[in-house]
């Protein structure tokens, strides 16, 4: 909770495409939340994101961990910062909410969970696909048991190729973590455990093809919980179609749910019937991924105020061992026990 009176104030660590499509302008607008400092070790690029959204300061790298104005901050700095940044704020008495992953191991995530709970500050991570409606209909039907028993889900996420003018910080193993399986295997990954209520993975095999120089540009896993459910799991950086496709699907003994397009069946007298509810369209033309960011956002802010929950992310470190027992299976060639 933020001490003194007043709103809680945030500032923003990394000026780049993220914070400029999401971060910057959802929190420039919110009611709840002064935003009041960008930073970057970019301070032109930092100066011209505040200029365009009236933020009053411009910090360089780390000075708002000394800040007394500074009550939380979003970091949305390159992967490989993640959890130094994360620490520093956490230490200096700052509530976090940070892009994922959390850090670039299972080790390093341990960290940061425990420096969490010492300082006892808020840590939340950006999983924007927890706070869509569909995806939170889809849990509730799995929690409530009325596809039965879960046996599969499954989840992909192709990109196109898309050219590279000029390579970025993702285009770099060293600072990105890895390729595909980092960028979108983390949170395709999380969707999966997210939706079937996280449960512990005991087993996994992986196979990844790419550029060693860039990091993997497809991977595929297929593993298994602790209670027998299926886990597969499909990404790439290049998928030739006309678009990029984000889908999933969970299936149970008396029912399946997929998204998108969001759809929910259920086994009812004999034969399958469509149960999907119907969902709320976002507001103001957004789509469904800055929609998304914009509940997530109003949830750290409401927790950094003390007006909503957020337990510590525990489920960060599994995610990550099984990030990093599927580097060790494509690697090794073989299935790997947890």
């Amino acid at each position: 909770m933020t001490e003194g009176k007043g709103l809680p104030r945030v500032a923003v660590v990394g000026a780049g495409a993220i914070s400029q499509v999401v971060h910057v302008p959802i929190l420039s607008e919110h009611p709840g939340v002064e935003l009041v400092a960008v930073s970057d070790v970019d301070l032109h690029k930092a100066v011209t994101v505040a200029q365009r959204y009236a933020v009053p300061l411009v910090l360089g790298p780390e000075e708002f961990l000394d800040r007394d104005d500074v009550d939380a901050v979003v970091i949305c700095t390159p992967n490989a910062s993640h959890e130094e940044l994360t620490l520093a704020a956490l230490e200096a008495g700052k509530h976090v909410f940070v892009e994922r992953p959390v850090a670039l191991s299972s080790k390093g995530v341990a960290r940061v969970l425990e420096k969490a709970r010492e300082a006892g500050r808020i840590l939340e991570v950006s999983f924007p696909h927890r706070f869509r409606p569909e995806v939170s209909a889809l849990r509730a039907f799995v929690a409530g048991g009325e596809l039965g028993d879960i046996y599969a889900v499954r989840a992909s996420w192709l990109k196109r190729p898309m050219p590279v003018m000029r390579p970025a910080w993702r285009q770099d193993p060293a600072e990105a973590g890895g390729g595909v399986l980092m960028d979108l295997g983390v949170p395709a990954l999380d969707l999966c455990l997210w939706l079937i209520g996280r449960p512990r993975v005991t087993r996994l095999r992986a196979i990844m093809t790419g550029d060693a120089g860039m990091g993997e540009t497809a991977a595929s896993i297929l593993a298994e919980t602790d209670q027998g459910v299926a886990v597969s799991l499909e990404v790439s950086h290049f998928f030739f179609s006309d678009d990029d496709r984000y889908y999933a699907r969970v299936m149970g003994t008396e029912g399946s749910g997929s998204l998108a397009p969001f759809e929910v069946y259920r086994q009812l007298g004999g034969r399958p019937l469509d149960v999907t509810p119907r969902q709320p369209r976002p507001r103001g033309g957004e789509n469904v991924y800055t929609n998304a960011y914009r509940r997530q956002l109003d949830h750290f802010v409401r927790s950094v105020a003390g007006s909503a929950d957020t337990p510590i992310p525990e489920e960060q470190q599994h995610l990550m061992e099984l990030v990093e027992a599927a580097y060790r299976s494509a690697r090794d060639g073989v299935e790997v026990a947890l």
